[in-house]
């Protein structure tokens, strides 16, 4: 007989982070306040980018797409998880679920190879100043971008190829508070070893290639602070950098721990708490990182709220 590919499970129940009843209102009020300031972070970022012209530079372009990418990955996963909170059951369609796995994988992979860039970026610009318009010019960016999100599509694309072909039979209930490769794969009741594989092999092209690049970018670009005589020029470079260097960190530690480790070695309940970070708190934290404790953004800022704002001085 010939097998149907066709999934049994019409719709699925997030389980969310707790179902603790006396937990559900104060992290519902924590998730949203996190929100809000991560879309008006990085909305913010992007308008400020595209309406000063001293922020029209690769670094900023950069920026502004880390920050869309940003602000996209939160808006997939956390208005479903706030719902998740202030209903007793909450159900996700089938088709609704996929989509969700589908725009969660090419953002959060886009996000992995965005850093890469802008550690790319930033070695360029130290390593080669005099040449860094050229090296770094605006086709040039065009076509990084155009790349991070090439890769973004391509693995989302081909994880989600793989996914409508698993067999769902054995539950309907999802161990996480959005629809992620490993918990929908635990309800399979087909065979899961192709999707277990491109999973684990994907992920690892996607997370070992920009570590590496940003790694690499990052030893040259503190060896190159050493050599500045200033203490004072030392101290500032090392805080911007070591503010950088924990957002990145902060993404690339959880990401694998989810998704490198073998599913065995550790329980849906240390993933899901490991998935907060690179879902929810970098794309809020990156906003802060990136940018506010940047004098040329302050100086931006200003700028622009005062042309928005402007002062009558009779």
């Amino acid at each position: 007989m010939e097998e149907v590919n066709q999934t049994s499970v019409a719709e699925f129940i997030l389980a969310g982070l707790t179902e603790n009843p006396e937990l559900q209102l104060p992290l519902f009020l924590i998730f949203l306040a996190v929100y809000l300031i991560t879309v008006v972070g990085n909305l913010g970022m992007i308008i400020l980018i595209l309406f000063s012209s001293q922020l029209h530079t690769p670094m900023y372009y950069l920026l502004s797409s880390l920050s869309f990418i940003d602000y996209c990955q939160s808006t997939v996963i956390i208005p479903k998880m706030l719902l998740n909170f202030m209903t007793e059951k909450n159900f996700i369609s089938y088709p609704e679920c996929i989509v969700q796995f589908y725009f969660f994988c090419v953002f959060v992979v886009a996000e992995c190879h965005m850093l890469g860039a802008m550690a790319y970026d930033r070695f360029v610009a130290i390593s080669n100043p005099l040449l860094y318009n050229v090296s770094m010019s605006f086709q040039v960016c065009l076509l990084m971008v155009a790349v991070v999100y090439g890769v973004g599509l391509l693995s989302a694309t081909a994880h989600t190829v793989f996914l409508l072909r698993v067999f769902f039979c054995k539950a309907d209930k999802i161990n996480h508070y959005f629809c992620d490769l490993f918990s929908l794969l635990e309800l399979s009741c087909s065979s899961t070893f192709i999707n277990e594989v491109l999973g684990h092999s994907i992920s690892a092209f996607n997370i070992i290639v920009p570590s590496m690049t940003i790694i690499s970018s990052y030893i040259f670009i503190i060896v190159r602070i050493l050599h500045i005589k200033s203490s004072g020029g030392r101290i500032k470079a090392f805080s911007t950098c070591s503010s950088h260097i924990l957002a990145v960190a902060l993404f690339f530690g959880s990401t694998t721990f989810m998704y490198l480790q073998p599913s065995s070695s550790s329980s849906m309940d240390q993933a899901k708490m490991s998935s907060v970070f690179y879902t929810i708190v970098v794309p809020m934290l990156n906003p802060v990182i990136y940018s506010l404790r940047n004098k040329e953004v302050k100086v931006a800022l200003k700028r622009l709220l005062r042309k928005m704002f402007p002062q009558n001085k009779e």
